[in-house]
């Protein structure tokens, strides 16, 4: 009986700690209110935290602030369906709090003069991965851009002005981007000439 139960404990923790394997790295596309891709964001896995790296073009230049928001949702125009600032810890808004800050605070990025960002980012304490602090509780949550810089204290949202780009930070629409292309056309296959 014990040997049974040592097999399947470790079957079990296999199974268990493969849940996670796919959310390790997350690539997320980005748009603007009219519905255009921006570019991307690629969300990795790190040591109490989250890597991000962007690679955005289309935005004014100059410095944007950046946020992770509570939902996952991008509904134009003005992107306020993706909730307020992700703050499982109830802490008042910016990085230059010296209460601390949102999960969802991130360092302002800036757009070159052509309007392009290749930035990467640090979300420190969130994981992808279950938990309090994860990106993707509750179905997901999303990376928010904003119009103007955050300036690091105000609250509620750092008079960062309009949100003007938004990315789905969720498992099903990461897979999307790396979906196989279908090999068949309107469900036939397709014949060889």
């Amino acid at each position: 009986m014990s040997k049974w139960f040592g097999v399947m404990t470790v079957c079990v923790g296999l199974f268990l700690s493969g849940c996670d394997m796919n959310r390790s790295v997350l690539k997320i596309d980005m748009y603007n209110s009219e519905g255009d891709s921006l570019g991307t964001a690629t969300l990795t896995e790190g040591a109490d935290a989250v890597d991000v790296k962007l690679s955005l073009t289309g935005l004014e230049p100059g410095l944007h602030g950046i946020h992770v928001h509570e939902f996952p949702k991008c509904e134009g125009p003005d992107f306020k369906s993706a909730g307020s600032h992700l703050n499982p810890d109830g802490k008042n808004h910016g990085l230059l709090n010296p209460d601390g800050s949102h999960l969802g605070d991130l360092p302002n990025i800036e757009a070159d003069s052509s309007g392009a960002v290749e930035a990467d980012v640090t979300i420190s304490g969130a994981t992808l991965k279950d938990g309090k602090t994860s990106l993707l509780r509750d179905n997901g949550t999303s990376l928010i851009i904003h119009q103007g810089q955050d300036d690091g204290v105000s609250q509620p949202a750092g008079n960062a002005g309009e949100r003007i780009a938004c990315g789905k930070i969720q498992v099903d629409e990461a897979q999307k981007q790396d979906a196989p292309s279908d090999p068949t056309e309107d469900g036939e296959q397709k014949m060889k000439e």
